[in-house]
């Protein structure tokens, strides 16, 4: 009997990074104010957020006007159990606001206490962060409106917002197939496993269903741990949680006994003498550390060996 598949959690993430533009740099540095803005379109609609565009016209949105920080629900939806990095770490309602003085609704959190206080009509009002930069973020939530005068919007003297960071993240469990789990586990034995179709006899590595024949691989067969680089790529450009330093060479490799290139790491030699049909080989890490992932191949290197000539890897590009 197999084992049952492999599953562990996995967590995406990056810091997506934009240049505002001259409108949403009015509008994200108005709400470091405690102002809100919204642009007024050729039919006297104000859209909030403000639109770079007149979807009417398509000419460029000059027209920035103020509306209320209050506002009404106009529909809404409950979240019981928020997730990281929401608004609220507590029970509340996404909503879409018409604010007093727009045409249009603008998606936010509620913070109505309880689901039975949260409704179609509902008026809230801004409650704004303590600390703002000129982020959407700047409106912490929005909660029933009590009424109270706000504070006065005052003008700072920090310079306009022009570029807007916003973390992007993602955390999820992956469960691979039995197939998978068994490639990853043979990956802990020091072994690379495809699996050949039964219709073309090609051979997958990782095992998949056959692109070309829509049915699932079989066979299982060990490749080697040398191949041939068919394309590749230098890396020139840094980025947060880059492992090397650039430039280096993220190349496809086709291994001795497979009919599909794997990606992969070239090491050991400049980036620039890296080419087509050189031939690599798996530069393992210690025995000691493997587990069941790719990880357990460090990188590859060359092996000094004559390049592989191009009809051997052609039909693999």
């Amino acid at each position: 009997m197999d084992a049952p598949p492999l599953s562990a959690p996995l967590n995406i993430g990056f810091d997506y990074t934009r240049s505002l533009g001259p409108v949403l740099s009015r509008f994200m540095t108005g709400l470091r104010e405690r102002r809100v803005l919204g642009s007024r379109t050729a039919d006297g609609r104000v859209h909030v957020p403000p639109l770079e565009y007149d979807p009417v016209t398509h000419a460029p949105v000059t027209e920035l006007v103020g509306v209320r920080p209050t506002g009404t629900v106009r529909s809404w939806t409950w979240t019981d159990r928020p997730l990281d990095g929401q608004p609220l770490d507590r029970p509340f309602g996404w909503a879409l606001i018409l604010l007093d003085g727009a045409d249009t609704a603008l998606l936010h959190a509620v913070d109505a206490g309880a689901r039975d206080r949260m409704h179609t009509g509902l008026r809230v009002r801004i409650r704004w962060a303590a600390q703002r930069s000129g982020h959407i973020r700047d409106i912490e939530c929005f909660e029933p409106d009590s009424g109270e005068p706000f504070p006065q919007a005052e003008p700072d003297s920090a310079e306009p917002v022009t570029v807007m960071t916003t973390p992007i993240r993602l955390s999820y469990t992956h469960t691979t197939s039995a197939d998978e789990s068994r490639y990853l586990r043979a990956l802990a034995e020091g072994r690379l496993l495809g699996q050949r179709c039964p219709v073309c006899h090609k051979v997958y590595v990782p095992p998949r269903v056959c692109p070309a024949d829509g049915v699932p691989t079989q066979e299982e067969v060990t490749v080697h741990d040398h191949g041939t680089v068919t394309t590749f790529c230098v890396v020139n450009v840094p980025f947060a949680g880059q492992r090397l330093e650039p430039p280096y060479v993220v190349a496809q490799i086709l291994l001795d006994g497979a009919d599909i290139p794997i990606p992969h790491l070239i090491v050991g030699l400049p980036a620039d003498q890296v080419r087509m049909g050189m031939r690599v080989a798996a530069v393992w890490r210690d025995p000691q550390s493997w587990t069941t992932t790719p990880e357990n191949i460090a990188h590859f290197r060359p092996t000094g060996e004559p390049d592989s000539p191009y009809e051997s890897y052609r039909e693999h590009l």
